[in-house]
């Protein structure tokens, strides 16, 4: 991997740290507790959206390819990165994991779950690693026109982070029409929830891989969650996500 694609982060720019330092915590948890999502806006810069995304035709950054359809996933494709991640990459996953670590353990406490997750990332790693979970998880999504990503949950095993960062490369209605990130929330007894996120080239939304509590006239309770990606209209859909755990 070059000097220059491990390193991606606009000369300058505030470090993975600091960005996250600077965001509203109490407001993002709000957010992910109301509706099982959050938006950051312009986490990354256009020039480091444009550098990411330029990584996806060549191999040498990832560890493998998924073409969609041929696992009944949708249409499009996807290429998980290999170790060494990108630095900028590496560091957004180490930086975003101790605030969500806070969420998740405040939620697996209210939905009367024993797990409990550490306050490293490197904790965390190691700990799948400890369970043969040790294939990076951080992958890099091509959708061109007609592909779609079906309703899903990214889990990879039997240790799985609650929480999941993706973070839109391209801009809507100049790169690419439609595509719109789609998150549904079952909840028992009732109808199901769709949530349309809106984003702009280098927004990240945070949300829910699996489940999240809802406070119930009588507590709370569980309701499970899937993501995915309407059908692209027309143009070229870049997205990164972030996922904090490690699979088999």
């Amino acid at each position: 991997m070059s000097g220059l694609a491990r390193k991606l982060a606009v000369d300058g720019a505030p470090s993975a740290a600091e960005r996250v330092a600077g965001l509203s915590w109490p407001g993002l948890a709000a957010e992910l507790d109301g509706f099982g999502c959050a938006i950051i806006e312009q986490l990354l810069a256009p020039d480091e959206c444009d550098g990411i995304a330029g990584l996806y035709d060549d191999e040498a950054h990832f560890r493998s390819h998924v073409i969609m359809a041929r696992h009944g996933f949708g249409r499009g494709e996807y290429r998980y990165f290999g170790y060494p991640l990108p630095d900028l990459i590496r560091d957004l996953r180490a930086a975003l994991y101790p605030p969500l670590a806070v969420i998740a353990n405040g939620w697996n406490e209210r939905m009367g779950i024993a797990t409990r997750y550490p306050e490293r990332h490197e904790d965390l790693l190691a700990a799948c690693h400890a369970a043969g979970q040790t294939r990076p998880t951080p992958l890099l999504l091509r959708y061109r026109p007609g592909d779609y990503n079906c309703l899903h949950q990214d889990l990879y095993g039997e240790l799985a982070f609650p929480l999941q960062v993706a973070i839109l490369l391209s801009q809507p209605d100049d790169d690419f029409t439609g595509g719109e990130f789609v998150l549904t929330e079952q909840r028992p007894r009732m109808q199901s929830r769709a949530e349309v996120v809106p984003l702009r080239k280098g927004d990240a939304v945070i949300f829910a891989v699996h489940h999240r509590p809802v406070r119930g006239s009588k507590g709370d309770y569980r309701v499970n969650l899937r993501h995915g990606v309407s059908r692209l209209r027309s143009g070229q859909r870049h997205t990164v996500g972030i996922i904090f755990h490690d699979a088999r």
